[in-house]
């Protein structure tokens, strides 16, 4: 009878059509493909997983390995993807969640935990799939969050992650382009976004798995700042006092980023947070003294 030590073995042999894909993390791609399809999780796999691979189970992994192979990102095949430790649901009217977006969110944590904010009320600029602020009102139990999107697909999504997580009763979606859906008198304490931040050049050359999210979220015009600009202009308009903005950036964007702050008189300080790569990747900035 074979032993527990099989797994491995099942799953060093799968992942070599992944790695002849030229996709880095082959093994721990099919662990996450097993555990979805046997809904287990890691350590349940290695212990009982063996017993399960049924050949119905065993066809169906094929399947999925056939797909990734094509460099079609898993997250859209599988249908789910793990952010702040939570599975959400994806498609391919979302981006894909990062773990650079997860240092936005424990940024905009740590600054609502620090006392004086345990009520905020966020705003999420462009949600896509919601992660943002599903996580801030999963993570922060008295907060409330209005969350914008000009898409009404990725709304629908967010929205499902919502209900699903427990906490669409603290948060309200909107169709919206940047900030229009606001009223002119309504202030938030935290303003997030995760905005485009690719360069059009740079659109190309990109991974399949980058390319196959939505353009139209990845991309903002010949610097990759065209959106960065938009809620620079914006943002402060609807700030509380004492509150923060904060969104996430891409590499080598900084400088330009505080250049475009200092020209705007509205702006006080200017901080960014790095990436476990050491990148800054998270742009904080307050407007009052």
């Amino acid at each position: 009878m074979e032993s527990h030590s099989s797994l491995p073995k099942f799953i060093i042999e799968k992942s070599k059509r992944l790695e002849e894909a030229g996709i880095d993390s082959a093994r721990a791609e099919l662990e996450w493909i097993l555990c979805h399809v046997l809904d287990l999780d890691r350590l349940n796999l290695y212990l009982h997983g063996w017993q399960l691979l049924d050949e119905e189970v065993r066809a169906r992994v094929d399947e999925i390995i056939a797909r990734r192979a094509t460099r079609y990102p898993l997250q859209f095949i599988l249908e789910e993807a793990w952010f702040y430790g939570r599975k959400f649901f994806v498609s391919p009217d979302v981006m894909a969640p990062t773990p650079e977006t997860e240092r936005l969110c424990e940024a905009a944590i740590s600054f609502c935990k620090s006392g004086r904010l345990s009520r905020s009320r966020i705003l999420d600029v462009g949600t896509g799939s919601g992660v943002i602020a599903v996580t801030m009102a999963s993570e922060l139990k008295e907060v409330s969050v209005v969350a914008l999107d000009i898409s009404d697909d990725a709304l629908n999504v967010a929205n499902k992650n919502a209900k699903a997580l427990g906490v669409a009763d603290r948060i309200e979606f909107r169709p919206s382009d940047f900030f229009s859906a606001l009223r002119a008198d309504e202030k938030f304490d935290l303003i997030l976004s995760n905005p485009p931040y690719i360069t059009e050049g740079d659109w190309p050359g990109l991974p399949p798995e980058v390319r196959a999210d939505p353009k139209i979220a990845m991309t903002a015009g010949d610097d990759g700042l065209d959106a960065v600009r938009a809620i620079l202009k914006s943002a402060p308009n609807y700030l509380a006092t004492g509150g923060h903005i904060m969104f996430e950036i891409g590499q080598g964007q900084s400088e330009q980023i505080a250049d475009l702050t200092s020209e705007d008189q509205r702006y006080r300080s200017f901080t960014c947070v790095k990436d476990l790569n050491d990148i800054d990747r998270v742009v904080v900035l307050s407007c009052d003294e």
